[in-house]
């Protein structure tokens, strides 16, 4: 039996990159009812690309619902750093979910959780009979790279892909997936905003996995350590457990969607409606 081939679609990550692409330049692209559509566009620009590329059976989009989590619970600073999102990204939030379902798409989120807790979740329970390929622009998400799972990260400029599976993570990273949880431990995240072992950094924090693996063999080992290294790693123990928790993905949220219900089919005409209501007269062309 051949595998399916499934896609999960970080959507916020597209969005937000979609947005910004083209807003640096002013460019909004106002419909005549004076509506931005901007990421919308260039979301699917984005998303048709990677269909084009990664050829998925079955398809899926997950979205982060509402800024408060289990993690700003954890820690009230977490993403604490991150301005409001602009104005004009801000109906555009629904309308893209619109445009999603137009393509028979499930969008799925979780209130209280991130959509990367649901993508970890539908990946782990996907991977046992599937191909799973998540894209994103989250380098957070490597933590999930398995047997039959692979990220693909976007990188500057369309249809432009750094793909992350078992056979070449050592080699790019230096270190295992599962390892990428630890990584954020030590050196914290400052696009999340939460610090990990102060004065510790990426080339440290790498050295000390390499050798020892984990935090807790680290922890375990804390004498054979330079001085320097176990000074700062004692005055932010907690903080380095509480960096742990919030970088880890939870696999286990309740979510679910059957995968029949994903499968990657779309009425051409519902979609060209859809477009035309929006007035992307280009988008038509790529379906």
């Amino acid at each position: 039996m051949e595998k399916n081939n499934v896609l999960l679609v970080d959507g916020m990550a597209l969005l937000f990159r979609g947005f910004f692409a083209t807003s640096f330049r002013g460019n909004f692209m106002l419909t005549s009812k004076g509506i931005p559509t901007n990421g919308i566009y260039q979301f699917m620009r984005y998303f048709l690309d990677a269909v084009g590329t990664f050829q998925p059976t079955h398809v899926i989009c997950c979205w982060d619902m509402g800024s408060k989590t289990f993690r700003s619970e954890l820690y009230t600073d977490y993403k604490a750093n991150r301005d409001a999102p602009p104005i004009e990204l801000i109906p555009q939030f629904d309308l893209i979910k619109e445009v999603v379902e137009a393509f028979n798409m499930p969008n799925i989120g979780m209130e209280s959780f991130e959509a990367d807790d649901c993508i970890g979740t539908l990946a782990t329970l996907y991977s046992k009979d599937n191909d799973v390929t998540i894209l994103t622009g989250d380098q957070d998400i490597l933590q999930l790279v398995d047997d039959s799972i692979q990220v693909a990260i976007m990188r500057k400029g369309q249809g432009n892909y750094e793909v992350f599976n078992q056979e070449n993570f050592y080699e790019k990273k230096g270190i295992r997936p599962k390892q990428i949880i630890d990584l954020k431990g030590l050196m914290g995240d400052s696009s999340d905003n939460y610090p990990g072992v102060k004065g510790i950094g990426e080339k440290t924090a790498l050295k000390l996995l390499q050798e020892y693996e984990t935090i807790d063999n680290l922890l375990e080992n804390i004498d054979n350590l330079p001085k320097g290294v176990q000074t700062k790693i004692s005055n932010n123990l907690d903080m380095l457990h509480l960096s742990r928790s919030l970088a880890q993905i939870k696999c286990d949220v309740p979510v679910s969607c059957p995968l029949d219900q994903a499968i990657w089919k779309y009425d051409k005409v519902r979609v060209s409606t859809k477009f035309e209501e929006l007035e992307f007269k280009n988008l038509a062309k790529l379906l």
